[in-house]
């Protein structure tokens, strides 16, 4: 009950503790936009002017309004999956939906959010290094730059749950900061405000040749929007609510400082960020921004457990191994993908070099995230009966919004924004061809009469001249129907080599839409010979079927259904139980079977991507001691057309 208790704090209520973990997890990547967002613009333009300086603010203020806020933290946080945010919980809730392309759309938005958190580690730190320049420009930025990435990624195995509290309390310093200096800075050009009038964006927009440039720099200040609805599981919408609301301000404030000075000095050369600061704390500016870096990082890589966890279930993805470093709701770590993130991470950096060159590849891949997200949260609304006529402004809105965001980032293509595009297209695609070929090949599993299987079992188990295989005979079942059997399994049981039990399990896991399930049903086929078990799961309870067995063999035992002690009298006597034994069959597409060219493909895709993933014996949490596995054909149609006759 500890951590239902703990559950229900962090996650579902609004608590002083919750708002500063909030703050520690979820908005990293956007509190540490203020590094590069007003260099980008002010780079777009080197000669400056208070309308563009204006007009460039007032577009940083109605973005994150009409984007993060509205979009965001008032929309899309309200459309999750039990507690549970991010593209793919939200496809979750929409993909019994009779649009068979919704998957597509779930795939390329997680991929492209992947993307983004394969970058934002390396221009973020980059971006807080680089101020090193200014008190030691003979120190190579860069070698420091990976040090600090490596650090990072390492300290994912803590959970985000501990470092949330480790980090909390210094992003909040880091955004109280950010407003302080900003509201210092402001005095410097109080005309600065006028940029909260929209009139100054879009007539910046209208009259600027230089619009796609503007553009560009100003989605920047937004790109942890979609990473904020992934970690919805890690917070809840309370905190995450109510903390954005401080968060926004401070942003804005030092937005506005950064504005101010940019007016006031046209210096569009010098980092606006550190140009702000006092003389004697920039060292101190230098430490708090690489510190912020750091759990900007961590705010992308907690979201991309999330989807990567969400993605095995809802079969997007090859099993991977996923730990929970604490017992808190939402909490934890794939190391497959952490790592996998570092090397990109580390490749970026080897590629653009420093975080100018970085900006050019950054914000094209999340703009395309956004668009699914808005596809989706469109379908979303209406399906809870919000109006078609509301449903196709939100949609207009956000799309014209985005749309004009994703042209704007094009013009970086050929400057990096390749490099982005190409990483979430290969994770989009593994997702979508992952997922056509699962569904396709369970369309080949044929099935069999329980009635008919039941008797030839329980003949197999009384016939004493076929040696005991083991006392628990255990098979995971695909079929969700207790009346059924697996062909396959029947085959391994009867005919590939007869297998003699006292107890046959056929174990089948239904994971469910809800993320934290954790239930069980039983049908008893024949009495102390046969089981047929359901286990109901959640998309974020970890399957280790071996304990949750045990734990439903205990049940019956105590309810008088099951006898467990050992068939053989020697352990009988002793009131020993029974061992068990696993069996996992592999089903293997065989070239000779027949079906089309293209579901072929996708077979020897599906074949050859299960390298990416752990077997099924880890991913299921079963005893590495009591696990067989087989390889049976997934037999399709292997009939040639013609029938090979003897020769006269």
């Amino acid at each position: 009950m500890k951590t239902e208790k703990g559950n229900s704090s962090l996650h579902s209520r609004l608590t002083l503790t919750g708002l500063l973990v909030t703050i520690g997890i979820v908005f990293g990547d956007i509190g540490t936009s203020p590094l590069y967002v007003m260099k980008a613009i002010a780079g777009a333009n080197p000669s400056l002017g208070e309308d563009y300086v204006l007009g460039a603010v007032s577009c940083i203020i109605w973005t994150l309004t009409l984007q993060t806020t509205v979009k965001y933290v008032l929309i899309a946080l309200h459309a999750d999956n039990k507690g549970e945010g991010g593209i793919l919980a939200l496809f979750a809730l929409l993909r019994k939906m009779p649009k068979r392309w919704l998957y597509a759309v779930a795939a390329i938005g997680a991929g492209a959010l992947i993307a983004d958190g394969m970058i934002t580690p390396a221009i973020t730190v980059s971006s807080a290094i680089e101020g090193l320049d200014i008190m030691f420009p003979s120190v190579p930025a860069l070698p420091v730059a990976v040090g600090v990435i490596i650090l990072v990624f390492i300290m994912q195995q803590a959970g985000t749950g501990r470092i949330g509290r480790l980090f909390g309390p210094f992003m909040l310093v880091w955004f109280l900061t950010l407003g302080v200096l900003g509201v210092c800075s402001i005095g410097a050009w109080p005309s600065v405000f006028k940029a909260f009038n929209p009139l100054y964006a879009v007539r910046l927009l209208v009259s600027s040749p230089e619009w796609f440039l503007v553009l560009g720099a100003v989605f920047l200040c937004t790109t942890g929007a979609e990473a904020l609805y992934s970690d919805l599981g890690h917070c809840g919408r309370k905190n995450i609510t109510a903390s954005w609301m401080f968060v926004k301000a401070m942003l804005i404030l030092n937005y506005l400082g950064q504005g101010a000075w940019l007016i006031s000095t046209g210096h569009a050369a010098t980092n606006p960020f550190y140009a702000i600061m006092p003389g004697w704390f920039v060292p101190v500016g230098v430490v708090m921004a690489t510190g912020a870096a750091i759990i900007a990082s961590q705010a992308l890589l907690s979201g991309a457990f999330t989807i990567f966890s969400e993605a095995i279930n809802l079969d997007f993805w090859p099993k991977l191994k996923i730990k929970y470093p604490t017992t808190e709701k939402g909490q934890l770590y794939v190391p497959a993908v952490n790592w996998a993130l570092l090397a990109g991470c580390l490749l970026t950096v080897a590629l653009f070099r420093d975080s100018g060159h970085m900006e050019a590849a950054y914000g094209l891949a999340i703009t395309v995230a956004m668009l699914m997200t808005t596809v989706l949260l469109a379908l979303w609304l209406r399906s809870r009966g919000v109006s078609a006529v509301l449903c196709v402004v939100f949609f207009s809105v956000f799309v014209t919004i985005e749309g004009l965001f994703f042209v704007a980032n094009m013009f970086k293509f050929a400057h990096g924004g390749w490099f982005t595009l190409l990483a979430g297209g290969i994770v989009a695609a593994v997702m979508m061809v992952w997922y056509k070929a699962t569904r396709v090949r369970s369309r080949y599993v044929d099935y069999r009469s329980m009635d008919e299987c039941a008797p030839v079992i329980i003949d197999i188990k009384n016939d004493g001249g076929i040696p005991k295989y083991a006392s628990n005979l255990v098979y995971l079942s695909r079929t969700p129907e207790t009346g059924l059997i697996e062909s396959k399994i029947f085959y391994s049981i009867a005919n590939k080599q007869p297998k003699r039990a006292d107890h046959y399990w056929f174990v089948h896991i239904d994971f469910t839409d809800e993320p934290y399930t954790l239930d069980y049903s039983v049908k008893i086929i024949a009495d102390e010979s046969i089981y047929a078990v359901t286990l109901r799961l959640g998309f974020r309870v970890a399957p280790r079927v071996s304990v949750y067995l045990r734990q439903i063999v205990e049940d019956l035992v105590a309810a008088g259904h099951l006898d467990l002690r050992s068939g053989y009298e020697s352990l009988r006597r002793r009131g020993i139980p029974g061992d068990f034994r696993f069996i996992i069959l592999h089903r293997i597409f065989s070239p000779s079977s027949m079906c089309g060219k293209g579901e072929a493909r996708l077979m020897r895709a599906h074949s050859w991507l299960r390298r990416l993933g752990i077997s099924d014996r880890d991913a299921l949490g079963l005893d590495t001691s009591i696990v067989a596995a087989e390889t049976v054909p997934l037999i399709i149609n292997t009939s040639p057309g013609r029938r090979i006759v003897a020769r006269e």
